[in-house]
């Protein structure tokens, strides 16, 4: 699955008010949604099947059916996260280096990509093995560039 599916499946499953959510299991997507998850815009991650999240039977499962469960958040009946779009594009990248993220963080517009507000995050993706995807801020800390995947509010 690639960002954008994610990204789309997401946020259409908020604004439809569904309480959960199953995509597809890979690294990548674990990996957006466990950042989704530290900042507060989901409740629970849990790997399970086609048919419910259960750990034990994900591992009975076959990689086709092996799927990650997402628990939607919403706060006074209203969804908590408001946005989520592809920044990168396949047709158009967008690498960052540290000072890049540095302004993109800070309130400045780069490479055409508009500034974060504030409760705003966006995804990195960097070539380190060890922090491969990262919030901008944590990239920024770790002095890490990347390209910028996504961002949700």
């Amino acid at each position: 699955m690639l960002p954008h599916d994610l990204c789309s499946k997401v946020y259409q499953a908020f604004r439809a008010r569904h309480n959960r959510i199953a995509v597809n299991h890979s690294v990548q997507n674990l990996a957006i949604l466990s950042i989704l998850l530290r900042h507060g815009f989901i409740l629970n991650v849990t790997r399970g099947t086609l048919r419910e999240p259960d750990p034990v039977k994900f591992i009975e499962a076959v990689p086709h059916e092996q799927r990650i469960w997402a628990d939607l958040k919403y706060r006074d009946d209203r969804a908590v996260l408001n946005m989520m779009e592809l920044v990168s594009k396949p047709s158009k990248r967008i690498f960052m280096d540290v000072d890049e993220l540095r302004r993109l963080c800070s309130g400045r517009r780069v490479q055409k990509v508009t500034p974060l507000e504030m409760g705003e995050i966006a995804v990195v993706k960097t070539k380190s093995k060890e922090f491969e995807w990262l919030e901008a801020r944590e990239a920024l800390q770790l002095n890490l560039p990347g390209e910028v995947i996504c961002r949700a509010r």
